[in-house]
């Protein structure tokens, strides 16, 4: 909004007046709330997990691997001290030496999506490319969570829509 138009809704009487100058497409990437016909769309945010395993740069490979073992998910993540994710660890990568720190053998730059994508397309673009999950980060890159597959078919089947 134009700071003109912040201004004279504070002189209609608004208390709360926002110069949100990123704009919509940042707006909506940060699941904040929105109005609309698109406003009960279900999006990511809907279906996250955040159980995921992570780990900063520096840790050992070998307390990753732990880590992985317990989890729902044969794989872990990196990420950085502000919350940037930064690399993903596959199997093979969990099978390195158990002192190498996960920096050195992770896969750098994973593919990742936005929270406000749509939940349908989503779902349909895992199914279509035989994909279990999505790494789900914030404009910033920070790591949000992850979408899986079958959580999101859940999600559309339990609200009875698909977009």
């Amino acid at each position: 909004m134009s700071p003109r138009a912040a201004c004279r809704l504070e002189q209609l009487g608004f208390t709360e007046v926002y110069d949100y100058t990123t704009g919509k497409a940042d707006w909506l990437a940060h699941g904040l709330d929105t109005e609309g016909t698109q406003a009960g769309v279900l999006r990511a945010r809907h279906a996250l997990r955040s159980d995921v395993v992570a780990a900063v740069p520096d840790e050992p490979v070998g307390e990753v691997r732990a880590r992985v073992a317990a989890s729902p998910y044969g794989f872990g993540l990196v990420v950085a001290a502000n919350g940037t994710l930064v690399g993903r660890l596959r199997a093979a990568a969990l099978a390195a030496d158990p002192a190498v720190p996960a920096e050195q053998v992770m896969e750098a730059g994973p593919s990742t999506v936005r929270s406000d994508r749509p939940l349908a397309e989503l779902a349909a673009v895992m199914r279509d490319h035989d994909l279990t999950v999505m790494l789900v980060t914030s404009p910033e890159g920070w790591l949000l969570g992850l979408l899986p597959r079958g959580l999101a078919e859940q999600t559309l089947g339990a609200e009875g829509r698909t977009g």
